[in-house]
């Protein structure tokens, strides 16, 4: 078999019939073309593709189609030796000196020109492969491999030492738990948009949405301050806006039969919500010690608050008459654990017949507090919040006259009695 296109020839003897390899010619440039049996007993066609300097074999299934590209091959390879001998010696120096730049580094100069070619067309621009290769290093090269998992670890494990509280390493580990179990990857190969996916997959409500973001940024700013990443894909996910709840507050005839019904551990606690407005999370930190009844100050450290900064809140008289007979006792306020806590609260409620309002207890000491000093700042730095939360949440629920009773409500004998009249 001969093919001849132009001064291509497939080369064989006389009167004998093509031996394989074949060798397709074109100029001085030859290209060899193999068979070889498959395992299925089919044949398969081989091409010696030489053009990248580097061997290699391109494959295929029909021998016309194999020959026809090592004829297509052999006239581009013989073009380019034309070429090669046109050179002027600007473009043969130009040559040299490319060759001259790649050598330190090992490479061949067409191998680097068809790798250059193929970022280019990637990137679309020439100056943009630096800063591409850069980025990939940055990424790959700059970073500690550390899996999420491990990342997860190791920001709990430093929480946990630095005095974060028990429900807020809970809710770390429930989220990033649930996180890390989903991205089996090391965390510096997290992107934004698979966050965002896995965000938008799990069809979160508002407030979920943005509690899963929040701790998602810390994780992640953890892993950069520690190597394991050299961005944050976090501070690109969409955020999302909650609408704000109606404010629930107590009357002063709910709270008054809260108290009445409260027993034993569970009644200074609400005393604290109502008339100091702590926070349940800092009640269930709060130790007698740090509750001054002769100076009229609760101590709020950094370990009990949520904005992990240190606040005095002043002691009201009302309140100073409800946590007198406990003076004296040492430990916790509330002595057991977080879950006895909350059913203590949901019982007393239920025995006064007031339904439980989330947060109830602090909206409306807040509420009632600034009615009667009509100082947010004042309000603010008792509480632990800002200002505009305060003009925003409580501002005009109550009047002052009411605000007045609230504060008038004490205890008789015994001591979860209260005086004042329900209205």
């Amino acid at each position: 078999m001969i093919i001849q296109r132009s001064r291509t020839t497939t080369q064989t003897r006389p009167g004998r019939p093509l031996a394989w390899p074949r060798k397709v010619k074109f100029g001085r440039v030859t290209v060899p073309v193999y068979r070889r049996k498959r395992a299925d007993g089919r044949w398969q066609y081989l091409v010696g593709n030489y053009s990248n300097g580097k061997r290699r074999l391109d494959s295929f299934a029909d021998e016309a189609a194999a020959l026809e590209a090592a004829a297509a091959l052999a006239r581009r390879l013989s073009e380019r030796e034309v070429v090669a001998a046109g050179l002027t010696n600007e473009q043969a120096a130009e040559y040299a000196a490319a060759v001259q730049a790649l050598e330190p580094l090992g490479l061949k100069l067409l191998p680097a020109v068809h790798t250059l070619a193929e970022a280019v067309k990637i990137v679309h621009d020439l100056h943009a492969v630096i800063s591409a290769a850069r980025f990939y290093a940055a990424r790959h090269h700059l970073i500690e491999p550390k899996s999420v998992s491990d990342a997860v670890a190791e920001l709990l494990a430093v929480k946990e030492a630095r005095g974060a509280s028990i429900r807020y390493l809970q809710d770390l580990r429930h989220r990033l738990g649930t996180f890390a179990e989903a991205f089996r990857k090391n965390i510096g190969d997290v992107t934004t948009a698979e966050i965002q996916t896995w965000l938008d997959s799990r069809k979160l409500a508002p407030q979920s949405y943005i509690n899963f973001r929040r701790v998602l940024h810390t994780l992640f700013e953890h892993a950069i301050s520690r190597g394991w990443a050299c961005d944050n894909p976090v501070a690109a996910v969409e955020r999302t806006k909650v609408k704000d709840r109606e404010i629930e507050i107590y009357t002063v005839k709910e709270m008054s039969r809260l108290l009445a019904a409260a027993e034993g551990d569970v009644l200074p606690c609400i005393a604290l919500g109502a008339f100091a407005g702590l926070r349940s999370a800092e009640i269930l930190r709060l130790e007698w010690a740090d509750i001054d009844l002769q100076s009229r100050c609760i101590v709020v450290g950094a370990r009990q608050s949520k904005t992990a900064t240190r606040r005095v809140v002043p002691i009201q008289e009302n309140l100073l008459a409800w946590l007198a007979p406990y003076s004296g006792r040492q430990g916790k306020v509330w002595p057991r654990n977080e879950r006895e806590f909350y059913k203590a609260l949901e019982r007393t409620a239920a025995a006064a017949g007031v339904r439980w309002k989330p947060n109830g207890l602090r909206h409306s000491y807040a509420s009632f507090q600034f009615a009667i000093t009509g100082d947010a700042g004042r309000v603010a730095g008792e509480l632990g919040n800002s200002v505009a939360v305060v003009h925003r949440h409580y501002r005009e629920l109550v009047k002052p006259p009411e605000a007045a009773q609230w504060f008038a409500i004490r205890p008789q004998a015994p001591s979860n009695v209260v005086s004042i009249a329900s209205r």
